[in-house]
């Protein structure tokens, strides 16, 4: 049903958390693949990959390269892109799985931008305050996660290597994104 792209930087710690928020999924028939893409390249996050059963693939270039070859690999009907370090709430899947049975019944392409949510264990600082209230004028970020119908993300054009991962979400605009109750921490 759905396939989820991680772009990571070699980092075990973040790229770990991401997946366990994923196992739930996994086992409730939701995540059909996953796909670590990592644009370091130096082992460990391929052995990262091979522990957790997920597809591994090596990209040099920006961020946005980076999604852009995982969403070429990835075989779903459905793409998640989600940064290492990202971790959804236990809620996700069930509305996850709304989200995509309603948008398929009503054949409006629309994309799904999870609720950004501070850390708990943040200490709190002007500086995340901050940003907590930026996010909220601007709009979503690419890293609150991005889920899309793989016909839809094709019809955009998907993630421009030459470009910011962020072009996307611009050119979902307003009217064709929904901001999912779902909660995304970033760790």
């Amino acid at each position: 049903m759905l396939s989820v792209i991680i772009p990571t930087d070699g980092v075990e710690r973040t790229a770990v958390a991401t997946l366990a928020a994923l196992v739930p999924g996994a086992a409730a028939g939701v995540v059909r693949e996953v796909v670590l893409v990592d644009r370091k390249n130096d082992g460990v996050i391929e052995r990262v990959a091979d522990v957790a059963g997920c597809g591994f693939l090596a990209v040099q270039g920006s961020r946005a390269a980076a999604l852009a070859a995982g969403a070429r690999q990835s075989r779903s009907p459905w793409l998640m892109f989600l940064h290492a370090g990202a971790v959804l709430d236990s809620g996700w899947i069930e509305e996850t799985s709304q989200f995509i049975q309603g948008v398929s019944l009503s054949g409006h392409p629309r994309a799904g931008i999870f609720r950004y949510a501070r850390s708990p264990y943040a200490e709190p600082s002007w500086r995340e305050t901050f940003r907590s209230l930026r996010r909220q004028i601007a709009g979503p970020r690419a890293d609150q996660g991005l889920l899309i119908a793989r016909d839809h993300y094709d019809q955009l054009g998907g993630h421009d290597p030459e470009r910011s991962e962020a072009r996307l979400l611009r050119q979902l605009g307003r009217s064709s994104r929904t901001l999912l109750r779902s909660r995304i921490v970033l760790v």
